[in-house]
């Protein structure tokens, strides 16, 4: 049973879709999210992770690498967007309309 001085933290990275590496560490109180990094060795299994581009966050929320962790807090590792949202989106509905326009017509 761990203590009331540490804090169970859970570090997940998807190096791609429908893979999810996560592991939970246990850090004292007051550890920071840089921190949590280290513990999980997360950058040790995936060395493609470049903190210099990919952000960071908690719970969803991008977060700097000195931020503060709680009890029960989730670091995430987010990946590069490899398409941008704008344009993922209309590339969407011009297939749409490819795809009606050929049923149609």
């Amino acid at each position: 049973m761990a203590s009331a001085e540490s804090l169970a933290i859970t570090v997940a990275y998807s190096p791609r879709a429908g893979v999810v590496d996560e592991v939970t560490v246990r850090l004292a109180e007051g550890a920071r999210l840089e921190d949590a990094l280290r513990a999980s060795r997360m950058l040790e299994r995936h060395p493609g992770i470049d903190l210099a581009v990919q952000r960071l966050g908690v719970w969803g929320r991008f977060q700097p690498l000195d931020a503060p962790l709680r009890d029960h807090d989730r670091v995430e590792i987010y990946r590069a967007l490899q398409v941008d949202p704008k344009e993922a989106r209309r590339q969407r509905y011009r297939k749409h309309r490819l795809k009606a326009g050929t049923k149609t017509g």
